[in-house]
């Protein structure tokens, strides 16, 4: 059955992908956090809605978070970090926001399957997340790249809310009420 060799294939790749990301990494991710005055995120397509998720996810941790290209967010300054999503790496509005954000002063962490890409080359914290074996008819297009990139950034939240001495009891109060 297709369905129980993709949940085997996705399960396997998620492994050798997370498993990757260097220990130093994620403690200077961590630092970023701590010294950013307000954190934007953005990604496009499918990357867009994990960028989204997380920034959901900082906002019940206390973080001034925002989303890129959202009309409340506030104007990106040198104490900001920004952190964009993109498997290649090399689309056209995320691409635009690694050079902008680098003009401002900002730091900013990209997250790409790609280490040669554009957000690559402008980033402060590169974090690759590039599966080994592809297959297309388990796993089509960018799916590998998504599912990690959404397990690695709800994994940066659970290490977030240990630094913070946060629980679930407190990030349920700053949950939304109007939805």
């Amino acid at each position: 059955m297709k369905f129980t060799e993709a949940i085997q294939h996705i399960e396997e790749q998620l492994q050798d992908m997370l498993g990757d990301i260097q220990k130093e990494k994620i403690d200077e991710m961590i630092d970023y956090f701590f010294t950013a005055h307000n954190i934007f995120v953005y990604g496009a397509g499918r990357s867009g809605l994990v960028g989204k998720a997380f920034a959901i996810r900082l906002v019940h941790l206390g973080f001034p978070a925002f989303v890129v290209g959202e009309t409340i967010t506030r104007p990106v300054t040198k104490n900001d970090l920004v952190i964009l999503i993109s498997s290649t790496g090399e689309t056209i509005p995320v691409a635009m926001t690694a050079e902008i954000a680098r003009r401002l002063g900002a730091k900013l962490i990209s997250i790409t399957s790609n280490a040669d890409s554009h957000i690559a080359r402008f980033a402060d914290l590169l974090i690759i997340l590039s599966p080994k074996n592809k297959n297309a008819e388990l796993a089509p297009l960018g799916t590998l790249f998504e599912a990690a990139a959404w397990i690695f950034l709800d994994a940066i939240v659970a290490e977030l809310m240990a630094k913070k001495g946060e629980n679930e009891k407190n990030m349920r109060q700053r949950h939304a009420t109007l939805e």
